[in-house]
């Protein structure tokens, strides 16, 4: 990582508390309570996470770091709603999503938060413009509207010249900024990041960290970022470290 890039991710972070709000805003827009989840492995029940509590407030950063398998991964899909943790409650902006049917689930995902993987998961027969265009129409917005925003997004991401190029006619950092203005494109409160840079070489995993970081930032959205990458971890308002199933802080100085 760049000096600057590191001088400024240190000035950025706050001290690092479950439930300590970087912003200064004291309403958390996820709030996370006594998460428990486990998994069967052959005869033995591996339980990943072990009563997890954590708060995520408006335009928070927050990093998650720890090795394969200790839970990263468990809490983010509990998180975005896309699994059932075995115990605990998840609150999305004011909205207990632990006792929601699919239906709510499905629409608190839509417009509440936003998902980016370690691979861009693009469709492939798609432009730039219309892959990040394409969660804006299934929330019912126009289509001139939708294109419009997902223009001024792949812009600010510095892809202008690429809004009519498909996924396959572009470079990993660009197809993962792509992913990235998708994941922003209906404004959500949240956004889930997953080794969003695990599967990039270690200078374009600094562009495209601090892409997703910027772009943040200037939407005044929240994120929850599970990496490996230590040197990126320190463009986080706060780090935690999962270990034992549990969670924490950490200060990466």
């Amino acid at each position: 990582m760049s000096d600057t890039v590191a001088r400024r991710a240190r000035s950025a972070r706050a001290p690092a508390t479950a439930q300590g709000s970087a912003s200064g805003d004291p309403t958390p827009v996820l709030s996370m309570r006594g998460l428990v989840r486990s998994y069967q492995s052959g005869d033995r029940t591996l339980e990943v996470l072990k009563g997890v509590d954590l708060d995520v407030y408006p335009g928070d950063m927050v990093g998650l770091i720890g090795p394969s398998g200790s839970g990263k991964s468990s809490l983010l899909h509990a998180a975005g709603l896309l699994e059932h943790p075995d115990g605990g409650q998840i609150v999305v902006e004011g909205r207990d999503c632990s006792v929601a049917g699919e239906r709510e689930r499905t629409k608190v995902r839509l417009h509440k938060i936003g998902f980016v993987y370690q691979f861009h998961h693009l469709l492939p027969e798609f432009t730039a413009l219309d892959n990040v265009a394409m969660p804006l129409r299934i929330a019912g917005k126009p289509r001139m509207a939708a294109r419009d925003r997902a223009k001024t997004l792949l812009e600010q991401l510095g892809l202008g010249e690429r809004l009519h190029h498909q996924p396959a006619q572009m470079s990993g950092g660009e197809q993962q900024r792509v992913a990235i203005a998708r994941a922003l494109a209906n404004s959500p409160k949240v956004v889930l990041a997953d080794e969003p840079t695990g599967n990039l070489d270690p200078a374009t995993s600094e562009a495209v960290f601090k892409s997703l970081f910027d772009l943040c930032r200037r939407e005044g959205v929240a994120a929850v970022v599970a990496t490996h990458n230590m040197e990126l971890a320190r463009f986080m308002d706060r780090v935690f470290g999962l270990r034992d199933g549990h969670l924490e802080a950490r200060d990466l100085g």
